[in-house]
């Protein structure tokens, strides 16, 4: 087996790997794939200011998320239909996420119920991403579960009423394969295989509004977290309705193409909010480089999903395990360079 040196050898080794519709599913994005692209591009757009003379003779990436202990500012991000890329899928995840020492987060399009994933590393901290159904019965079902097998938070995505235009779904005709069952989507819809994207996002309630957080922050003992977020305003929107926390998000690229990099809306989300509660990226995070910027511009940690889904396509759960031990490594030996002992260490001085 080829082994890979960083995050964007995994890709490439795993094209022949799968079929041109999962393949196409994993990787693209939406219409033109602008914001796709951009999303990576962003990081390489700025640029860090090492300070030296500073004492880094120990160095950890240990930090805390919503009060949780995790190894690094790295969390595992929602990602759907694992097993359609290895059978080792959610659980397999899991696993190696808690044997990194970090949190991951179970997608409502998850290959594996909640439950499942909570038993294949039960005293690992883990969040539930939450897609608000139309079927309300079966979305209080996704969190009652959650919240019966100790997630930590949930967490709302809420820049998907619909699935964007993905055009490399069209092209390839890409259904779900038989086989692959969403529990949560086959619970609204009766069945998963055969659901194209714009079929299982026809499943979820367009119609949510601030009050629907609201209700949703009353309803349940978890920390809520709103993951979508671009305007600045927005993030104010969701903490005065009951946020916990706010992640910036274009989701992947795969929703409206043309917004921004995640990267490049941080610093306004964290100017509006970042005092008042926590704020996490995600989007285009390939190297511990580009943690350091996203810590630099004031957030707490990065989401990472489509490294580890190839890392999980690759190798199963050993390849996810090798995604985040490359990232730690890295992230390790770059606060050294930058000279900060520690996550909580790097600032806004520590990038031109």
């Amino acid at each position: 087996m080829t082994q890979p040196v960083c995050l964007r050898d995994l890709q490439p080794l795993v094209e022949g790997k799968l079929d041109a519709g999962p393949l196409g599913y994993f990787a693209g994005g939406a219409t033109d794939e602008r914001t796709l692209i951009d999303n990576e591009a962003a990081f390489a757009r700025r640029q860090l200011l090492p300070r030296v003379l500073v004492d880094v003779s120990e160095v950890s990436t240990a930090t805390k998320v919503l009060g949780t202990p995790i190894s690094m500012p790295v969390i595992v991000a929602p990602v759907a239909l694992q097993r359609m890329a290895h059978p080792d899928g959610e659980p397999g995840m899991a696993r190696a996420a808690a044997a990194a020492g970090t949190l991951m987060t179970v997608s409502t399009l998850a290959t594996a119920t909640a439950r499942e994933v909570h038993e294949a590393a039960p005293d690992a901290p883990r969040w539930f991403q939450l897609y608000v159904l139309k079927d309300r019965g079966v979305t209080h079902a996704l969190i009652d579960e959650a919240v019966d097998c100790g997630y930590k938070a949930l967490v709302l995505t809420v820049d998907a009423p619909r699935a964007g235009r993905r055009e490399r779904d069209l092209r390839t005709g890409f259904a779900v394969p038989p086989g692959i069952d969403m529990p949560g989507v086959t619970a609204a819809a009766g069945h998963s295989s055969g659901l194209t994207p714009a079929d299982f996002f026809s499943l979820v309630d367009a119609s949510l509004t601030w009050k629907d957080l609201e209700t949703l922050v009353e309803a349940v003992d978890l920390p809520v977290v709103v993951k979508g977020i671009h305007a600045a305003a927005d993030a104010r929107l969701a903490l005065q309705h009951g946020a916990a926390a706010v992640i910036v998000s274009n989701h992947g690229g795969r929703q409206l193409d043309g917004v921004p990099a995640g990267i490049d809306m941080l610093e306004d989300v964290v100017q509006e909010v970042g005092g008042d509660a926590e704020v996490l990226v995600d989007g285009g995070v390939r190297r511990g480089t580009d943690v350091l910027k996203a810590l630099a511009l004031g957030a707490c940690a990065v989401l990472v999903g489509r490294p580890l889904l190839w890392g999980l396509a690759w190798d199963g759960e050993a390849g996810a395990r090798w995604v985040l031990d490359t990232l730690k490594a890295e992230l390790e030996l770059d606060l050294m360079l930058l000279g900060a002992a520690a996550p909580a260490d790097v600032a806004r001085h520590h990038l031109r």
